[in-house]
């Protein structure tokens, strides 16, 4: 026997495709995306499987989420406690799901984001409805078991589902390469659909949406395209536009607030904490001066966010200003993919009821043809043992001569009577002519005495009597495609009742949302900011008024436009934008805001070299210095971009930029290094390049020295500096070329 290993030789490849689809389609189908058939993810249906054989029903008390989430793990979905948790929870969700699965005890979450709590603490167990619509008739083997991950136990491979849940719970995933989005409906809606559909298969999505007017969110709102839903329902693609609602309260004296009572459901969690931010950010911008106060007075009875006005205030355009700016107006992105027949399908409102039909008659099929065959094996013992009753004494009479049971049902079924004792030959032989079946001499074996009372015999032939009866329905049901059909529709009239509820979310038309924005009144402002970063603006006035103190307190000041952009340039090279309006406007001594808060500067990864108005740089050229001596004029030209940031200039490795300034060709230059070296030349030695390059050497530099700062002056003036303890006249220097080494001061 050749025990050697084989190799096989293989393209790389070819492996990798073959195991990352085999990949891929595990996600898709065993995890990612839910059945047609009950609108289940595997996770949701292993989890309501356990919690149904755990026997957590309705009316029993609640158990610990841990237990569940540990059975299920154990048992059917080795995929980690967090994903089977979660699940969980979101079925517990009235925010989420149109209907909820499971009944949650304790903190399971709340719409404005806040996660449920640990499982260890929270508890739950089935609703009425999963029991009912989710879970009935698992025991008429209506459905088809699977084994599990390791082949201990048997799992459902779809539950048996009464309503489309794909539809009245909505679902969402992400899978590999494709993902599904379908919003929730309303129940009594989607049930009065689907009877449609089976009293006509001709009806088209049209006909259909008499019926299901468009999606039903738990959370409310409105749909504003109503014309775009019959194109997403039959192409199961699109996009829903949803608003949030929002009422007007009359205040005394005659101011108002705007309060939203429901959201758009796309905003369920941390999208509240958002909107609410970008109100207050449009108060702080400016782009809105009608809102006073903002208030989240949400609670268990429902939404309720208020907007205080000012007296006056326009409230349609500030309406319209909340649907443009904020996610009160969202897009609800469509995507009907599901698994239908084992592979990921996208479908339209039609198939998906189609879909859900075929296997309602499925279901029925399988469990009417339980019923009747249990019903089938009932008839046979009662008549067994209404026959038996007839010849009673011959049955006492049979069982009293037999040595064994062996030999008694050996009589019963096929007449033998060798081996009994009979009190006359006429009993003999009329033993010899029974012919009862198996299990009808296993009932008359085990009946017992009080069954051959009268009133019981009596009781036995009605019994019989309705099992006959049922024996005809059933055969009428599975023989009959109307029987059957009305006693699915008959079914999901009863869940309709008990369970249907109005409509939520209103549909309409709505106009596009248009908002007049106030343009703001051009002026010129002051630009400060501290040491610290801190950056605000202030009028001119203000400035002049403040000048000795503003110049001392702050590094930068800049006078600028307040609809035009201010440039930051940084050690490491980069240029990045900000625009005045984004920055607080007001009294000179407010702290202002950081600028990292205003722009992708970041104060721990680099150093501000200078702050320009962008609208200055235009017509000018700015001069960049390195600490490695390397300079070049830019046309400021280049810097006129849309971008917030860019790479200003090319820095060699180890390099920093030390200094940008505005140059013009009748400056003087000087630069000084760290150990006190100056160099003067005209200005007019600089040359321009573009801001991509390096630029070239302004000074040379001795070993361990660097360029430590730029002066420039206008030929003919004086100016000083100040190195160390010295005053250096600026203007004395002797001048020089560039690319010299300079004099020591």
């Amino acid at each position: 026997m050749n025990n050697e290993a084989q190799i096989i030789r293989t393209e790389y490849s070819d492996l990798m495709k073959k195991s990352y689809i085999d990949y891929a389609m595990s996600v898709i189908i065993a995890r990612a995306l839910p059945d047609v058939r009950d609108g289940l993810k595997p996770v949701q249906r292993r989890t309501l499987y356990d919690m149904y054989e755990l026997g957590i029903r309705y009316d029993k008390p609640y158990r610990k989420c841990a237990r569940i989430v540990g059975d299920t793990m154990g048992k059917y979905h080795p995929h980690g406690d967090s994903s089977i948790y979660e699940a969980l929870v979101v079925m517990a969700q009235d925010f989420k799901k149109g209907q909820i699965l499971v009944d949650g005890h304790g903190n399971f979450g709340s719409i404005e984001g806040d996660g449920a709590a640990a499982m260890r603490y929270t508890e739950a167990r089935l609703t009425k409805f999963t029991q009912e619509v989710c879970l009935a008739d698992l025991d008429k083997n209506v459905i088809d078991f699977g084994p599990n991950f390791d082949e201990t136990e048997k799992e459902p491979l779809v539950l048996p589902m009464r309503v489309p849940n794909l539809l009245v719970n909505g679902a969402e995933g992400i899978a590999v390469g494709m993902a599904t989005s379908i919003p929730t409906h309303n129940l009594a809606e989607v049930i009065d659909a689907v009877k449609a559909y089976m009293k006509n298969d001709e009806i088209s999505t049209k006909q259909l949406m008499k019926y299901i007017k468009g999606p039903d969110f738990p959370t409310g709102g409105i749909v504003v395209n109503k014309d775009d839903l019959l194109n997403i329902y039959e192409t199961g693609q699109g996009k829903i536009k949803i608003r949030g609602k929002v009422e007007v309260e009359e205040l005394k004296g005659g101011k108002k607030q705007l309060v939203i009572t429901e959201i758009p459901y796309t905003m369920i969690g941390t999208g509240i904490g958002k909107f609410l931010n970008d109100v207050a950010a449009l108060v702080e911008t400016k782009k809105t001066t009608d809102i006073v106060d903002i208030s989240n007075q949400s609670s268990k009875e429902g939404i309720r966010i208020v907007l205080e006005l000012k007296k006056g205030a326009d409230v349609e355009n500030l309406k319209n200003m909340l649907y443009k700016k904020t996610r009160l107006e969202d897009t609800f992105g469509v995507n009907m993919l599901a698994v239908a027949d084992g592979r990921p399908e996208t479908l339209g409102l039609k198939k998906i009821i189609e879909y859900h039909v075929d296997f309602q008659f499925e279901l029925a099929t399988r469990k009417y043809t339980t019923l009747l065959t249990k019903e089938r094996e009932k008839s046979e013992v009662q008549e067994g043992l209404i026959k038996a009753c007839d010849v009673i004494d011959l049955i006492i009479e049979i069982l009293r001569g037999s040595k064994s049971v062996k030999d008694a049902r050996a009589c019963l079924v096929n007449g033998i009577t060798d081996n009994i004792k009979f009190k006359s030959s006429i009993s003999k032989k009329m033993a010899a002519m029974l012919r009862f079946t198996e299990r009808q001499a296993t009932a008359i074996l085990e009946m017992r005495l009080y069954r051959l009372i009268g009133l019981e015999i009596e009781a036995l032939q009605r019994e019989h009597e309705e099992t006959l009866k049922n024996i005809a329905r059933y055969e009428d049901i599975l023989n009959n495609y109307d029987s059957m059909a009305g006693v699915i529709m008959e079914e999901l009239d009863s869940f309709k009742k008990e369970y249907g509820r109005k409509r939520r979310t209103a549909i309409e038309n709505a106009e596009e949302a248009v908002f007049e924005e106030k343009k703001i009144e051009e002026q010129e402002v002051v630009f400060l900011m501290d040491r610290f970063g801190y950056a605000k603006t202030v009028d001119t006035s203000v400035y002049e008024r403040n000048r000795e103190a503003a110049d001392s307190e702050n590094r930068y000041v800049v006078h600028c436009m307040n609809t035009g952009k201010l440039c930051i340039f940084t050690d490491t090279g980069r240029m990045h934008q900000v625009r005045v309006t984004d920055l607080p406007y007001g009294k000179f001594r407010d702290k202002g805001t950081p600028i990292d808060n205003v722009s992708n500067y970041s104060s721990t990864e680099e150093q501000i070299v200078m702050v320009c108005d962008e609208e200055q740089m235009r017509f000018a050229y700015l001069l960049f210095a390195t600490a490695q001596g390397m300079i070049k004029k830019v046309e400021g030209t280049e810097f006129q971009v849309a971008k917030r940031t860019i790479a200003a200039t090319k820095l060699q490795d180890g390099d920093s930029l030390i200094a940008v300034k505005v140059i013009n060709e009748n400056q003087n230059v000087v630069l000084q290094t760290r150990n006190g070296y100056f160099l003067r030349f005209p200005a007019s030695e600089v040359p321009v390049k573009k801001k991509a390059a390096v630029g070239v050497r302004g000074i040379r530099l001795q070993k361990k020295e660097a360029l430590e700062q730029v002066y420039l002056f206008e030929e003919g003036t004086e100016a000083k500096a100040v190195y160390g303890d010295k005053e250096v006249a600026l203007n004395r220097l002797k001048l020089a070329k560039r690319d010299g080494t300079g004099a020591r001061r």
